[in-house]
């Protein structure tokens, strides 16, 4: 059957299934205080003090206090198989991902990795959200909590819990995807739509 064939009823049946499994991510946000502030604390106890320079970094490079909070710069799907790199420049034209698309083979596992960069202070309850579409109706939507982290010079990865591509000739497809880099504050750091095709094979 031709992806044009799939009814409303089929894609209603697809978000009640979705919705059934949607896990709510219970978090409550932490005081916020500055790197400056926590390095404050307690600055006597040295062994706190090594400690806390673990966790926040030694913070000796340079911030630019005009430089946003949270830098976005790539999104990859990772799956064994693919026959090429499945990659998003998230520092480009975002308006460009709508007029392409990646290709899953249906079945498939994969992960979605985001790279990003935090400029200054301490971000927190970083969170990535993404809603999926397919004709219009809304099927899907997942939060995953990516966590606090503090300003340095080398990039974090986050790594998604590992998905599967759906299948069946009802799953084939276009997806429409709308994701967004979130936090507690509800900063919208970056929002970006992308599609996903499902085919049968790889090269189909």
């Amino acid at each position: 059957m031709a992806d044009d064939e799939v009814t409303s009823e089929q894609l209603a049946a697809m978000a009640a299934e979705n919705e059934e499994c949607t896990e709510q991510v219970n978090y409550k946000a932490p005081a916020k205080k500055s790197v400056q502030e926590i390095q404050e604390l307690d600055k006597d106890d040295e062994s706190l003090r090594k400690y806390k320079e673990t966790l926040l970094g030694r913070n000796d490079f340079e911030i630019d206090p005009c430089a946003p909070m949270v830098t976005l710069t790539q999104m990859s799907l990772l799956c064994e198989g693919a026959p090429h790199p499945l990659v998003l420049d998230l520092t480009g034209d975002l308006d460009a991902f709508k007029s392409q698309a990646f290709v899953l083979k249906e079945g498939v596992e994969y992960k979605i990795k985001i790279s990003f960069k935090v400029n200054r202070e301490i971000v927190s309850g970083l969170k990535y959200v993404q809603q999926t579409c397919r004709k219009g109706v809304k099927i899907d939507k997942s939060e995953y909590m990516v966590g606090s982290y503090c300003a340095r010079a080398d990039e974090y990865d986050f790594l998604t819990t590992t998905e599967e591509a759906p299948t069946g000739c009802f799953a084939r497809g276009n997806y429409v995807i709308k994701s967004k880099f979130t936090d507690d504050d509800k900063h919208d750091h970056l929002s970006w739509e992308w599609n996903l095709n499902i085919k049968k094979d790889w090269t189909e």
